[in-house]
């Protein structure tokens, strides 16, 4: 599993914050050509992409682009022209059915088999933001093997639902939770809703946690400030790996005196507690903090 804590999106269009944003250490880097590009600038982004691809070192970082929705006449050209400089994977906006999926899948598998790359070279994460997409989600999460992601587009869905954007996110509450439980069940990483409110870390703190608390893997950010909280609230502690490998260990002894379920501290371990416990392991290594 790859680390996903934050997905840093960074416009096409600013070839400087591109470069700006390698050296951030972010688990993930995503270009965008769509929303923060205005669309004079479109063609010209695609060239940055391009260049950065090919040219820059991203080090650790994750490889995106966020190409423009598959309903534009947009899309095609973006979609060949990034894939021809091998990116980790595509984000696409407005999946709102797997249609949407299967067209960026065909032509994925074209261009692997084109240049004899392996079947499987570029991943898909899907942008949920609309109501046709919370309603489609089974059949989305079932449309491609590519996709390993699940991200939560709050302020689309929000202007689709005729919403009001609050701090407290309840308005998107029961979605948030969708989008996890969907994800969860279909084996994908959700990837949580961006913070637009910059200059409120504590905000943004109290919302990646809950975010955490609720299952999801990662969140989006949309300014280098960001990063930093984000990646620490999406990575276990030390204490918490601590009493994961302490409850581990224990129950691993248990099984071996053919017991099933006990009791440890005063809690009932029983098989959702040890699965919980193996998946904040998991996270731990895929944040390199246990080999």
């Amino acid at each position: 599993m790859r680390a996903r804590r934050a997905l840093l999106y960074v416009p096409g269009n600013r070839l400087d914050l591109i470069k700006k944003a390698i050296e951030e250490e972010v688990d993930s880097i995503c270009i965008d050509l769509e929303f923060g590009v205005p669309l004079n600038q479109k063609v010209d982004s695609r060239n940055n992409i391009v260049y950065a691809l090919n040219n820059l070192d991203f080090g650790g970082s994750e490889r995106l682009v966020r190409i423009n929705p598959v309903r534009t006449d947009l899309a095609e050209n973006d979609l060949r022209t990034v894939l021809n400089c091998k990116p980790d994977g595509i984000v696409l906006p407005e999946v709102d059915a797997p249609e949407r999926l299967q067209w960026v899948n065909r032509i994925m598998t074209s261009i692997e088999e084109e240049n004899k790359w392996e079947r499987g070279t570029f991943e898909l994460h899907a942008m949920i933001e609309t109501g046709q997409a919370m309603i489609n989600l089974p059949r989305i999460c079932e449309a491609s093997e590519r996709l390993v992601s699940l991200v939560f587009g709050a302020d689309d869905l929000i202007m689709d639902l005729g919403a009001t954007r609050t701090k407290a996110g309840w308005e998107v509450f029961h979605y948030r939770n969708l989008v996890n439980l969907y994800a969860t069940a279909y084996g994908l990483q959700a990837i949580d809703m961006s913070y637009p409110f910059i200059d409120d870390p504590t905000g943004l703190r109290h919302e990646a946690q809950l975010a955490a608390e609720m299952g999801y893997d990662g969140k989006q950010v949309i300014h280098e400030d960001q990063i930093e909280i984000v990646q620490e609230v999406f990575t276990p502690s030390e204490e918490a790996i601590r009493l994961a490998r302490g409850l581990l260990y224990e129950f691993t002894s248990q099984q071996e005196q053919v017991s099933g379920a006990f009791t440890s501290e005063g809690k009932l371990i029983d098989m959702p507690m040890v699965k919980s416990t193996l998946r904040i392991l998991e996270r731990a290594r895929a944040a390199k903090k246990l080999k």
